[in-house]
C-alpha cells in the first residue's frame, strides 16, 4: 500500500531515493518461535520503517516514518484528542515547522491544517495540475500516443524502489545505507542478496 499511500507525500516534497531506512517490527505471521523471528514466506504483524532523505531542491533534509499492521504515530501536541487521525484505509502526517496537515488515506479525505488558525489563515492555490481522467483511461490514452499517464514508470519506478527498500530492512533487521544510483547497500553488501531474485532456468530479463 505505499505506493498508494506516500504518492502525495513523494510528489509533493520531491522525494528522490532515500541516503538509509531501517525498520522494527512484530512477530512474523504466522508466529514462529522466538530464536527464529523471521522467515522467508511471511510478513510481520505490523513494522515502523523510518526512511532518511537528503536535502534536494531547496528542501531540507526529511524524516519518513511509515506505520502498518494497526501502529500509530503519537499524537501531536495541537490536534484535538477527538479528531480522528486518518480513516479507514490510512493516512498521512506532515509534520513541519509551523504546524501539521493531517488527511486520510491516499491523501483525501478529511484534509485539515493544524492548529487550526492556519486553516483559517490558509487560501486555497488556484488548480493548475491537470486532473486524471483515471487510471485505465490514462493508461489507454498513453497507449494510444496520447499523453503520458501520471503514474509512468519514470516516476512509479522510483516510488516502488523507495517502498521496497523498507521490506528489505525488515528483513535485513539492520540499518541500510543507500546507493540508488548503484543499486547497492554499501554498508551491508549481505543486504543485496534481496535486491533480485535468481531466475529460473530457461528465464532470463
Amino acid at each position: 500500500m505505499g505506493c498508494h499511500i506516500l504518492d502525495h507525500v513523494v510528489w509533493s516534497l520531491k522525494l528522490g531515493p532515500p541516503a538509509s531506512v531501517e525498520a522494527s517490527f512484530s512477530m512474523y505471521v504466522p508466529e514462529v518461535t522466538w530464536d527464529k523471528p523471521k522467515n522467508t514466506e511471511t510478513y510481520p504483524r505490523a513494522s515502523l520503517v523510518t526512511y532518511k532523505f537528503p536535502e534536494r531542491e531547496g528542501f531540507p533534509p526529511l524524516t519518513l516514518k511509515w506505520y502498518d499492521g494497526g501502529l500509530m504515530p503519537p499524537r501531536p501536541e495541537g490536534i484535538p484528542d477527538d479528531i480522528r487521525m486518518g480513516d479507514d484505509y490510512g493516512g498521512a502526517l506532515y509534520v513541519g515547522d509551523k504546524g501539521m496537515i493531517l488527511c486520510g488515506s491516499h491523501g483525501a479525505n478529511g484534509l485539515r491544517i493544524w492548529p487550526e488558525s492556519r486553516m483559517q489563515e490558509y487560501q486555497r492555490p488556484k488548480k493548475i495540475l491537470p486532473r486524471s481522467i483515471g487510471h485505465y483511461a490514462e493508461w489507454i490514452a498513453a497507449c494510444k500516443g496520447g499523453e503520458q499517464a501520471g503514474s509512468n514508470f519514470d516516476y512509479a519506478g522510483p516510488l516502488t524502489e523507495t517502498v521496497l527498500l523498507g521490506n528489505v530492512a525488515i528483513r535485513t533487521g539492520a540499518k541500510l545505507c543507500w546507493d540508488s544510483a548503484n543499486m547497492r547497500f554499501p554498508n551491508n553488501p549481505d543486504a543485496d542478496r534481496f535486491l533480485h531474485r535468481p531466475y529460473r532456468d530457461g528465464w532470463s530479463l
